[in-house]
């Protein structure tokens, strides 16, 4: 995985509405990246929804959060709508994300693992936080992270 003090990665993914991103257009405000394996799976719809309910406060902290998995774009927008949603979701499907961010794979190479980052206003790694069945814990660190900065 990224290292703290490493440079978010110059990447662009296409978000839930077809639309591509640029994660450096992010570039001096914090940023939130999580990564999960699937959407609509039990552990991903808890990690989504707290990121969700907790999504103001991340707001007040003058951050951005963006998710990223395999999944389409289209199967992004259907669990954003279904589950009100109101961060960006990414679409990963050549592990180009997954590869930049040097993410390891779980459950032999077949899902891709779960990992959070906290990137600070210069564009650098402020933390990491891997944990592919505590979901919860991602938000609690992430959290914490930015109201150290």
């Amino acid at each position: 995985m990224l290292n703290k003090g490493e440079l978010l990665p110059d990447i662009s993914l296409e978000d839930q509405d077809g639309k591509m991103v640029s994660l450096t257009n992010f570039k001096g405000q914090p940023l939130v990246v999580y990564f999960y394996p699937k959407d609509n799976t039990r552990v991903c719809t808890a990690q989504a929804c707290g990121f969700r309910d907790h999504y103001e406060e991340f707001q007040q902290a003058g951050a951005e959060v963006i998710g990223i998995s395999r999944d389409s774009s289209k199967s992004h927008k259907k669990v954003a709508n279904k589950r009100k949603l109101p961060f960006i979701l990414l679409s990963d499907p050549k592990k180009t994300a997954l590869s930049a961010f040097k993410i390891p794979s779980t459950l032999f190479g077949i899902l891709s693992g779960r990992a959070t980052f906290v990137i600070d206003k210069d564009g650098k790694v402020a933390h990491t936080f891997r944990a592919d069945f505590n979901a919860d814990q991602h938000i609690k660190q992430a959290l914490k992270v930015l109201k150290s900065f």
